[in-house]
């Protein structure tokens, strides 16, 4: 299986009285959205599975993708990498999930299926980790298959 980790883009400071989960993208977020999206839209197999945190920032990071995708409660902001892992049916997904999310949950998801722990890795913002499996269902075969940036994507 292929998950594909992209953490949303640069979002606005929280507003007084706002909910973090309200929060926008700022006008460097949207580039970055778009660079980001652009790459992936052209490396992504067709079958790939989208899913985004309800979030707004990351609903704003998908729609850049420019490709249909749904919201999972299982991906907002605080969640564990468990909860990550459940709504993309790791191991047992028949096709590849890009998840849109968010820090620190992406980094221990990263850090719990490469090195076997949670720890607390980081994905900046609107960085791509894909994470592929040699063998389905062995852990010792997952491994990094690329790791990227928005600055990077665009070239």
């Amino acid at each position: 299986m292929d998950l594909i980790l992209w953490r949303h883009a640069e979002a606005e400071d929280p507003m007084p009285g706002q909910a973090d989960i309200e929060r926008a993208l700022t006008s460097k977020g949207v580039k970055q959205a778009a660079k980001m999206g652009k790459w992936l839209d052209a490396h992504l197999p067709s079958s790939c599975r989208i899913l985004a945190s309800p979030a707004v920032r990351t609903v704003q990071t998908a729609e850049a993708l420019g490709r249909k995708f749904k919201t999972h409660p299982g991906l907002a902001p605080d969640v564990t990498p468990q909860s990550v892992l459940e709504a993309v049916n790791w191991p047992d997904s028949k096709e590849p999930v890009l998840v849109v999310g968010h820090q620190p949950t992406l980094g221990q998801t990263m850090a719990l299926l490469i090195a076997g722990t949670r720890q607390d890795w980081t994905l900046r913002k609107s960085n791509v980790c894909w994470i592929a499996q040699r063998a389905p269902g062995e852990a010792d075969t997952v491994y990094i298959k690329l790791l990227l940036g928005p600055d990077l994507a665009s070239r």
